[in-house]
């Protein structure tokens, strides 16, 4: 899941790239509306976090330009403006939920994450291939029923090769889906994680690497 945050606060905006990171989501950083535009121009994304005071202009002003072009991106304002009438007029103008400055992490990346999901397709709790087991709410994988450790990001690959289990998943669309525009498209980050990922889920191998196009999640039972 991709997540643009606009936020100007040189302090802050780090915090909150850093915190959605590390918990699984891959995240761009505009510093004001004009670069959020640009990156929206051109990235696809589940969802955007926004400050509302930004150097060039209230952060309303996108939100509603984004609902006018018929545009149903979830939009999560987190600003230190916290009065009824500052809410009413966020909500007023098309956005899907409000964050008040401080705030717990562990709200904020409960409530971006249950926004990137909102306007996906209905899935299953649990994605099986094999006696793999991905279990979506607890967000948790266990291979031959013994609970395994990943970090976030193996998670978020594993779970867009389960989503897509038998089918060739590319690097690109890895990179697009679990990382963000500062990684290379040319470079090694996905094999190389490809590779932890193998040896975390053991043997027999599930990934197979289909040579010049990308990886594909198999079940052992369907190989002859």
């Amino acid at each position: 899941m991709r997540v643009l945050v606009i936020e100007d606060d040189a302090g802050l905006a780090p915090v909150v790239v850093r915190g959605l990171r590390e918990a699984g989501f891959a995240v761009d950083l505009a510093g004001d509306l004009a670069e959020a535009d640009l990156k929206l121009a051109v990235n696809a994304y589940d969802c955007v976090v926004a400050d509302r005071s930004l150097p060039d202009g209230d952060a309303l002003t996108l939100v509603a330009a984004l609902r006018r072009a018929g545009s149903r991106l979830p939009v999560l304002l987190l600003t230190a403006l916290d009065a009824v009438a500052d809410r009413v007029a966020g909500f007023e103008h098309g956005a899907d939920d409000y964050l008040v400055k401080p705030f717990a992490f562990a709200e904020l990346n409960a409530r971006v994450r249950a926004l990137c999901r909102r306007d996906q397709p209905a899935r299953l709790p649990e994605l099986r291939a094999g006696d793999l087991e991905l279990d979506f709410p607890r967000r948790r994988v266990r291979r031959a029923g013994v609970l395994l450790t990943l970090t976030a990001k193996e998670f978020a690959v594993l779970e867009v090769l389960m989503l897509r289990a038998g089918e060739v998943v590319t690097r690109s669309e890895l990179i697009e889906r679990c990382w963000d525009e500062h990684t290379e498209p040319l470079s090694n980050v996905v094999d190389v994680l490809i590779g932890q990922l193998r040896r975390r889920l053991g043997p027999p191998e599930l990934i197979e690497t289909v040579r010049g196009a990308g990886y594909r999640l198999a079940d052992p039972a369907d190989r002859p």
